[in-house]
């Protein structure tokens, strides 16, 4: 009995580090970036435009409203998801996106690119380009998925990959007064300059 007993341990430690050595590469794995080649690889500036209609919806026990559609291919800088804060509510996932001279692998090896807290930091000891073309190309951009299959699409974006969305830059009221609302600029910067963007559709690719 005893030597069943110590077989049946041995088992289960094995079990579990086998799963632990799953889990830790599937980790690995999903935050590994995607290398890119020299160049412009998301030529075009982010597409905004007048709201199809201004009419509010509820989401989660939040008030949506529309401010501008909204449509972008970039690249991705930097990912960061949220569990615990209020806005993790609404948004699993950060990106920070760069498009023109911000999608250069030759420019972006300058750089060292950071998320926390809600914010997109950057920063270089040998700037390439102006630090006004880096704030006019780049942003950090909060997600709120539309849907479950958005919400999963998102949540396996990579570092390194080019990703298309589409959707609407949005204002979001919930309990108690909390509020957060979209800037609709991409040459702000400090407070309430980040993008939160209702994601209707996203695709993202390696190439």
């Amino acid at each position: 009995m005893d030597d069943l007993k110590d077989w049946i341990r041995e088992r289960r430690g094995l079990l579990i580090a086998g799963l632990f050595a799953i889990a830790m590469g599937f980790w690995w794995w999903h935050g590994r970036p995607i290398s890119q080649p020299p160049g412009i690889l998301a030529p075009l500036d982010p597409v905004q435009t007048e709201p199809e209609s201004p009419a509010s919806w509820t989401f989660r026990d939040h008030q949506i409203t529309p401010l501008a559609r909204f449509e972008v291919r970039a690249r991705v800088l930097s990912t960061e998801r949220y569990r615990f804060d209020r806005a993790s509510e609404l948004s699993p996932v950060d990106f920070a996106l760069g498009w023109g001279p911000m999608s250069d692998s030759r420019i972006l090896e300058a750089f060292t690119i950071q998320q926390r807290d809600r914010w997109y930091f950057w920063s270089s000891s040998n700037m390439p380009i102006p630090a006004s073309e880096v704030i006019s190309h780049s942003a950090n951009m909060h997600m709120i998925p539309s849907n479950e299959s958005v919400a999963r699409r998102l949540l396996a974006v990579r570092p390194g990959q080019l990703l298309e969305l589409r959707g609407q830059l949005i204002r979001a009221n919930g309990k108690n007064g909390w509020h957060w609302v979209s800037s609709l600029s991409r040459t702000d910067t400090g407070d309430g300059s980040c993008e939160v963007v209702w994601v209707e559709s996203a695709s993202a690719a390696d190439h």
